[in-house]
C-alpha cells in the first residue's frame, strides 16, 4: 500500500496542478507498473511509473535503439524520484486494438509496425553475441514442457493433452532480430486518427521475428478478430504457415499456462485456466 500511495503522490507532483487519472489495470503482482494520464494545457501525455528501475532501464534503451520508427512511443521527459523512475510519452491514444470493433486497417498498421522493428538494426538494441535463436528456442520449448507438467494438476491439464503437446516439433526460428516480445492487442494503441503505437517495450530483446508475429496473430484472433490478425500479417508482408503458428502457438500457450500457474498464490479453481487450456488444445490439433 505504501508503494501505491508513493505512485499517486509522485503523478500529482508531475502533474503540478493538471488533472490526472490512473490508467492501471488491476494486477496482484508485486512492483508492478503503473500508468497515468495527465491533461496539459497543449494537450494529454502519459505517465509510466516503473516498478523496478530495471524495467526504466530496459525501456528506456529500447526506445532509444528503435528511436524515430513509425509506431514506437516517443518519449518526453523521465527522470528517478525518490528511488522510483518514471517517464512522460506522447499520448498515443485511449483505446487498444482489443477494445475497438475489429477492423482490418488497423491490422495491417499493427504488422507494419513489427516489420520495421524486424527489420531495424538489431545491434542498436542488445549487445547479446547471440540472443535467443534457434537452439535457445528448442531448449526452451522442452523445458516449458517440463515446467508445465509439475503444474498439471493446478491447471486441469489432463495427461493425454500434455503428452500430445510435448510431442509438437519445436516451432522454426529464424535468426535473432530486435523484438518486442509481447505484442498483444493490448499493447497495440490507437488514436483519434487511426494511428497505431505499440506499447511496453520492457522485455524487448533479440529473438527469432516469429516470435512476434506468431503472438500477435494468435492473440489477436481471439482478441481483436481475424480480420486483425489478417491484417497483422498483410502489414507484415508474410502469412505465417498454418502448422508452424499452431507450433508456435503451442509454445505460447505453454508459457502462459506456466506464468499463470506460477504467479497465482492460491487456489483458483481450474476454471480460470480453460481459455488458455482450450487455446492449446486447438494449437496441438492443428499442429497435428
Amino acid at each position: 500500500m505504501e508503494r501505491h500511495v508513493d505512485t499517486l503522490a509522485l503523478a500529482e507532483l508531475i502533474a503540478n496542478g493538471d488533472r490526472f487519472a490512473d490508467l492501471s489495470r488491476p494486477t496482484k503482482a508485486l512492483a508492478q507498473d503503473r500508468l497515468f494520464r495527465i491533461w496539459r494545457a497543449d494537450g494529454p501525455v502519459l505517465l509510466q511509473v516503473y516498478g523496478t528501475p530495471a524495467r526504466a532501464r530496459r525501456e528506456t534503451h529500447a526506445l532509444q535503439a528503435l528511436a524515430g520508427i513509425k509506431g514506437v512511443p516517443v518519449p518526453i521527459d523521465g527522470g528517478i524520484h525518490s528511488d522510483v523512475s518514471w517517464a512522460l510519452f506522447v499520448d498515443p491514444g485511449e483505446w487498444s486494438l482489443g477494445q475497438l470493433p475489429e477492423n482490418h486497417r488497423l491490422g495491417i498498421a499493427a504488422g507494419q509496425i513489427l516489420r520495421a522493428v524486424h527489420d531495424s538494426d538489431p545491434s542498436a538494441l542488445s549487445n547479446l553475441a547471440r540472443g535467443i535463436d534457434a537452439e535457445w528456442v528448442a531448449v526452451d520449448f522442452g523445458s516449458t514442457m517440463r515446467r508445465l507438467n509439475r503444474y498439471r494438476g493446478k491447471l486441469g491439464l489432463d495427461a493425454d493433452l500434455y503428452e500430445a503437446a510435448r510431442s509438437i516439433p519445436t516451432p522454426f526460428a529464424s535468426p535473432p532480430r530486435g523484438i518486442h516480445t509481447d505484442p498483444s492487442p493490448e499493447n497495440f494503441v490507437v488514436d483519434e486518427y487511426g494511428g497505431v503505437t505499440l506499447n511496453n517495450w520492457q522485455w524487448a530483446t533479440l529473438a527469432p521475428p516469429e516470435w512476434d508475429l506468431s503472438k500477435a496473430v494468435w492473440l489477436a484472433t481471439i482478441h481483436a478478430g481475424p480480420k486483425v490478425a489478417a491484417g497483422i500479417q498483410e502489414g507484415y508482408g508474410v502469412v505465417i504457415e498454418d502448422d508452424q503458428l499452431a507450433r508456435w502457438t503451442v509454445y505460447h500457450a505453454a508459457m502462459r499456462l506456466v506464468y499463470e500457474a506460477e504467479q497465482r498464490m492460491g487456489d483458483h479453481g481450474t476454471d480460470s485456466y480453460d481459455d488458455t487450456l482450450a487455446q492449446l488444445l486447438g494449437a496441438v490439433e492443428r499442429a497435428g
